[in-house]
């Protein structure tokens, strides 16, 4: 019988493939249909993510084409690996990641620099035992032209930097975050010809006595961050950004305070769309200075800035309309009278984070809906608004990402009607004991939101299996966080597990009712997961040993437990051969044979120890909650 799919090309089955980038479960599936789908998938893959180190051998055969390669799951990348994968690709790898790995050195870097000649991204970051010699094999990959990421790298120095500067003459970004560096390896950078974004942050070495020396600017840098630079003021960045013509996005988060004189430093940069100030100190006359200048910008971070009033931010949005995204979390002197000035000024923001604004009454989320309609993103965690809010929230119909936290006076209906109204969400945040939400208004925006990814609805009595079946109508639910729901059950998860088959997170913590019962179904169907928080549940070491099956499981947190015991839980360290981080009680430290540590530490794993004591949850009726029951407490 002849093969249907022998009237297609390969190039017409490589456009195909085109379309699954984003779904790697369908890819493989496809791969799986015969010997010749298995064949040309292997050959249309340029991007690969190995899952350990020691599947990496097995991929070389398979992949000839690997363009990018992203190793930030294998911590124990040596350099055998290293000269391994350069002769495997040289004539086609592109991009490497390698922010995970610690088991190489300069040599197997050299291998990289030496045969991939086509190399044009390398990420380094966390790189804490690379020193200078890595970055001059580094300096020898004349091709990188896109991206050098040295975050954490902390015994690089501005010896190291310079050769980069000297050598990479192409290169577009720069991260060197952290590291021991001073203005002396500044000069070099800044003469690089194609630069667009420099990250400094945290580089405590830099100070406005060493910017004062610098005699070029960059024309062609259109990022800098400067975050948590301590030791730069208004002058040191006016040296250090004098002449880049081209600047568009600035960061200074954690760094000087907002003042005229800062801002005034920056009044002519006409490209200017975004500046981040998260953390800062504000005056008055510095937001009134940034409303004066030239630019007309796009997107203003002002989150857990003190000093920010009603006056000043008032004024600033009147100026720049044209914002597109703002962010005023924890921006606690500001009433109701700046929403107004914001949904009056700038009706064409896509993105509003207000968390935690506490004089903001719930009049100003009737503004927000009525005017701002074109939001895709919203943070409203911890504030005043009501059903009256959400109700006009639903009319912003593009609206992706909702944050409703610890929002104590919304009820289901207002759920409901966001359900209805607001069909392309995709992310619903909703924590705290809100004693008007239920089932009801989970099942409203499951229903209403077939495309949710991401939905947490922690510490809320009121939730119940019902809940989670609504949910797993939501097939592409990629992260579940409903710890501290302690009326669900296994049988609710289970649901879960069957249905929403690309999970990556879920958190239990404290849902005493989910049991070995839950993992089977979770190991069975949930092969996606990466990250599982199991504390004071009532998993036992048979639950345990079957999530250790799934090759995805990267970090667990298994706290309190009372069906754990020493023997189960060192066989399932043992069988999980994929995990990074675990958190454990102490208790666990002294029972664990010590060659476990040995073997989960050379397979890149980290233990995180916790000595927390056992808590019991008081619900607001006086019941306490406890292993998988409830119980009057003693008042």
């Amino acid at each position: 019988m002849a093969n249907p799919f022998d009237i297609f090309t390969n190039e017409m089955i490589f456009t195909i493939l085109d379309y699954l980038n984003d779904d790697p479960f369908s890819k493989r599936s496809f791969s799986l249909v015969c010997r010749s789908f298995y064949f040309i998938e292997s050959r249309h893959r340029t991007s690969l993510k190995p899952l350990r180190s020691d599947l990496i051998p097995r991929t070389f055969h398979r992949y000839p084409s690997i363009a990018n390669l992203d190793l930030s799951l294998c911590p124990l990348v040596d350099d055998n690996a290293l000269t391994s994968i350069s002769s495997t690709w040289k004539s086609t790898l592109r991009s490497v990641n390698l922010s995970r790995s610690k088991s190489f050195t300069s040599i197997g870097l050299s291998a990289l620099a030496s045969n991939c000649l086509g190399l044009v991204d390398i990420d380094l970051s966390n790189g804490t035992e690379l020193t200078d010699s890595a970055a001059k094999v580094i300096a020898e990959a004349k091709n990188l032209e896109r991206t050098i990421c040295l975050r954490w790298c902390l015994r690089v120095t501005d010896l190291g930097v310079e050769l980069i500067a000297m050598k990479c003459k192409e290169i577009r970004s720069l991260d060197l975050s952290y590291l021991p560096i001073t203005e002396k390896c500044l000069l070099r950078i800044l003469q690089l010809p194609h630069l667009e974004d420099l990250v400094l942050e945290g580089c405590l070495g830099i100070d406005d006595d060493g910017l004062a020396t610098l005699k070029h600017a960059s024309k062609s840098i259109k990022m800098l961050n400067m975050s948590r630079c301590q030791n730069v003021s208004h002058v040191g960045l006016s040296s250090l950004t004098s002449g880049a013509e081209s600047l568009q996005q600035l960061i200074l988060a954690y760094g000087p305070a907002v003042t005229a004189d800062l801002a005034k430093c920056l009044h002519n940069f006409a490209g200017l769309q975004s500046i981040k100030l998260d953390g800062c100190s504000v005056t008055c006359s510095g937001m009134r200075a940034i409303g004066n200048w030239n630019s007309s910008l796009i997107e203003l971070s002002l989150c857990k800035c003190t000093g920010v009033t009603d006056e000043c931010l008032s004024f600033l949005v009147q100026s720049h309309k044209e914002l597109r995204k703002l962010d005023i979390t924890c921006c606690r002197k500001i009433t109701c009278a700046s929403i107004d000035s914001i949904t009056s000024s700038c009706t064409s923001l896509t993105s509003l984070k207000m968390e935690s604004c506490s004089m903001v009454s719930k009049d100003a989320f009737v503004l927000i809906g009525q005017r701002c309609q074109l939001l895709e993103e919203l943070d409203v965690t911890d504030n005043e608004i009501d059903d009256e809010g959400l109700k006009a929230i639903s009319r912003c119909s593009r609206l992706c990402s909702l944050k409703l936290g610890i929002c104590i006076n919304t009820t289901d209906d207002g759920l409901t009607m966001l359900g209805v109204a607001v069909q392309s969400s995709k992310s619903l945040i909703y924590t705290g004991m809100s004693p008007g939400i239920s089932d009801t208004g989970i099942a409203a925006i499951a229903q209403g939101c077939p495309a949710l990814e991401i939905i947490n609805i922690a510490y809320n009595n009121n939730i119940t299996d019902l809940s989670l079946t609504s949910l797993s109508n939501c097939s592409r639910l990629k992260v579940l966080e409903i710890r501290g729901c302690p009326c669900v059950s296994s049988v609710g998860l289970s649901t879960i597990a069957k249905e929403c088959k690309v999970i990556e997170v879920v958190d239990i913590k404290k849902c005493y009712n989910i049991n070995d019962n839950a993992m089977l179904p979770l190991a069975q169907f949930s092969q996606n997961l990466k990250q599982i928080n199991l504390s004071y549940c009532s998993v036992t070491d048979v639950g345990l040993l079957c999530l250790s099956s799934i090759n995805r499981l990267r970090n667990m947190t298994i706290l309190h437990l009372a069906g754990l015991t020493p023997n189960g839980l060192a066989a399932a360290l043992l069988a999980c051969g994929g995990l990074t981080k675990v958190k454990l009680h102490t208790s666990f430290k002294p029972l664990l044979p010590q060659h476990i540590f040995r073997y989960m530490k050379a397979r890149g794993c980290v233990f995180h120890w916790r000595n927390k004591a056992f808590q019991v949850e008081i619900d607001p009726k006086g019941w306490q909650l406890q292993s998988g029951r409830c119980s009057e407490a003693a008042e």
